[in-house]
């Protein structure tokens, strides 16, 4: 998956989907383009305060398609979406999220849905 499919994918196509399957690189993809657009966003507002306002609403924009991709990469792996929360915790939820989405799909089908990694089992 390409860094701009993933992010159509994410944001256009499952907005807020949090229901289904998230692979890693769905997840990794989205990540990384939303870091460059964050990155060349802040050197704009850095030039102009206008910048600082469409960074702020781009943020806003995406933040639901974020927090969907989250739900359904754990839905991968076998977790329940509520899993997410340990974001709240400082430092070690963030580790585990990331140590979490860094792990394979599991084999087969699961409560939500069929592997799109492992179709077959």
């Amino acid at each position: 998956m390409q860094l701009v499919e993933a992010w159509k994918k994410v944001v256009l196509e499952n907005y807020a989907n949090f229901s289904g399957r998230a692979r890693r690189s769905e997840l990794w993809w989205y990540v990384l383009t939303n870091i460059i657009i964050f990155a060349v966003l802040n050197v704009l507002a850095n030039i102009t305060d206008l910048f600082s306002l469409v960074a702020s609403l781009y943020w806003l924009a995406v933040l639901v398609p974020g927090i969907a991709v989250g739900v359904r990469r754990l839905h991968d792996i076998g977790k329940k979406g509520l899993w997410l929360l340990l974001a709240f915790i400082p430092i070690v939820g963030g580790l585990i999220l990331i140590y979490w989405a860094v792990q394979d799909s599991h084999k087969g089908s699961n409560e939500w849905g069929v592997s799109p990694k492992y179709p077959n089992g």
